[in-house]
């Protein structure tokens, strides 16, 4: 049975094929999650570590019936999401004797949402995951690891507004804008939905797999395509506008910063998406402290604008437009605009939405769990054809800027797997030299530079602005930097080995390494990041 995972920076969703019904549906596991009014199944991402060594933790619902969510309490996470393959600046805590990283606190939740899951009892032999689509190589990387430690055998990934436009089931539809707004990031796609076509001779998009082939592959049907035209996304979701609040009545009330601070923020800012004037009252019967909590929808729209929250949205909009352009997509081709996430339920939002397009083409009826419901479509018979978001590149030292600097050798844009690889020849640079290094990097977007950093005990992000693209070392190891050992021993002046680079059908770079001295192979087709 096929299950998806929604990972999300706030709430994750879990979704199965139910074979009876022939259609998706959302997965309420007990202890784990919530349901209010319309809502579908939500799994609070959150966790509070009982014991570090022994790999005792609490999630979901369970942090919330308990109150430990709203304690200063190092043992509680939330937004981990965000820290997953980041350069966290701030402190790490040290839980019984182990330093507990983010990386770790979300492998724990997905192990809790596996287990639960096989405790209801579904089986779990294959699994799809959806990923932000400014995510780097190293988060997939992650994902996979933590799926191997799950004993799943078969597992696939797949970019959250694709799913999106998959979820929302618009076969009427040829070309939608998704835009994806949840609680950690911002992301915006254009796909072109396609009527059934030829049964592909390989896996086609960005999917992960173990095991078995694909349901396409396997029964030999026609398969509908979901072609990604352009992407673009950013850090920047709910949890900085819960954040923005805080700060807000901290200044304007003298509010003490604290995870109660931070809850009673997202509570208004949630019923400002139905009303127009929002109130919260706490008190603590503890401590007496209490908290009396007032906004108005015009002064929520004008702390946005004083963050330069709706000029960040602008900048991803004209990202994604522009990259649709020269696909030939023109703004007025977009058929119609999806609307996913609980950020994007905030009116000012849609009303930002509307700028760009007439009322008649958004979609905003499924915001919560379109992503989860429409990753299951790869089992039934759709496939994914997609392009590479960042770069690949090599290190190199620039003299003129007497630093290290990095050399794209596979642009973004590029379609996968690729049918011809990209050739290198390289020398040796001293005399008798032993071995060949090359560093590898993944190059993010010039506009997609963030920093994550603590404030206080919030986890937070912001744009860095004058900055060079993030970039992320791939093999800058001890051992992993070495490409070529050279016998006979190398020296300058000529030629000594070719390297070629090539993405596969998995998005992996993988390289082959020529001798032209010996014509001997040294590497041969290896993966630079190898999920075993």
């Amino acid at each position: 049975m096929a299950i998806a995972i929604d990972f999300g920076t706030s709430n994750t969703v879990v979704a199965r094929w139910n074979p009876i019904t022939g259609q998706p549906e959302t997965l309420k596991l007990p202890g784990l999650s919530v349901q209010q009014g319309q809502n579908p199944p939500l799994i609070p991402s959150l966790v509070y570590v009982e014991d570090a060594a022994k790999e005792q933790i609490l999630a979901g619902k369970t942090v919330l019936d308990r109150g430990l969510d709203l304690s200063k309490d190092p043992r509680f996470f939330r937004n981990f999401k965000r820290g997953i393959g980041s350069e966290i600046q701030g402190f790490l805590p040290e839980l019984d004797g182990k330093t507990v990283t983010f990386e770790q606190a979300g492998q724990w939740f997905l192990t809790e949402i596996a287990r639960s899951i096989r405790d209801v009892p579904l089986s779990l032999d294959s699994l799809i995951l959806t990923v932000p689509v400014d995510s780097f190589e190293i988060y997939r990387h992650w994902l996979g690891k933590v799926c191997q430690d799950l004993e799943i055998d078969r597992v696939r990934m797949v970019d959250e507004p694709t799913a999106a436009a998959l979820g929302y089931g618009l076969a009427d539809r040829e070309i939608v804008l998704v835009v994806d707004f949840g609680g950690g990031t911002l992301d915006l796609s254009v796909v072109r939905l396609e009527a059934g076509g030829k049964t592909p001779t390989q896996p086609l998009g960005f999917i992960l797999k173990w095991g078995e082939k694909s349901f396409a592959e396997s029964s030999g049907q026609k398969v509908q395509t979901a072609r990604v035209l352009a992407k673009a996304g950013q850090n920047l979701g709910g949890s900085d506008i819960d954040n923005w609040l805080v700060d807000y009545f901290v200044q304007t009330q003298g509010l003490a910063k604290s995870p109660i601070a931070t809850r009673l923020a997202e509570r208004l800012k949630i019923q400002l998406s139905l009303q127009t004037q929002a109130s919260e009252v706490y008190f603590n019967d503890e401590t007496f402290e209490s908290y009396e909590l007032e906004l108005d929808r015009d002064r929520f729209e004008t702390i946005l604008t004083d963050r330069l929250f709706f000029k960040q949205l602008d900048e991803s909009m004209t990202q994604v437009l522009q990259q649709a352009r020269r696909q030939g997509i023109e703004i007025g081709d977009i058929d119609a605009v999806l609307l996913v996430g609980g950020t994007s339920q905030i009116p000012a939002v849609q009303t930002w939405v509307q700028q760009y397009f007439a009322a008649e083409k958004i979609r905003a009826g499924r915001p919560l769990d379109a992503i989860a419901t429409g990753a299951l479509q790869l089992t039934q018979g759709i496939e994914v054809k997609d392009f590479l978001y960042h770069s690949y590149g090599i290190r190199y030292w620039d003299r003129r800027q007497n630093a290290h600097n990095w050399h794209p050798i596979i642009k973004a844009g590029q379609p996968y797997p690729m049918t011809e690889p990209v050739e290198l020849l390289l020398g040796a640079s001293m005399a008798n030299q032993p071995k060949i290094e090359l560093v590898l990097g993944e190059l993010g977007n010039d506009s997609a530079a963030t920093e994550v950093y603590f404030d206080g005990d919030r986890l937070v992000t912001r744009p860095v602005a004058g900055t060079q693209a993030t970039v992320k070392p791939l093999n800058d190891t001890e051992g992993g930097r070495s490409i070529a050992q050279l016998n006979p021993l190398g020296n300058p002046g000529t030629d000594r080995i070719k390297v070629r680079f090539r993405i596969d059908d998995r998005r992996f770079l993988r390289i082959s390494v020529e001798d032209l001295l010996t014509m001997e192979t040294l590497l041969d087709d290896r993966a630079v990041i190898q999920l075993s």
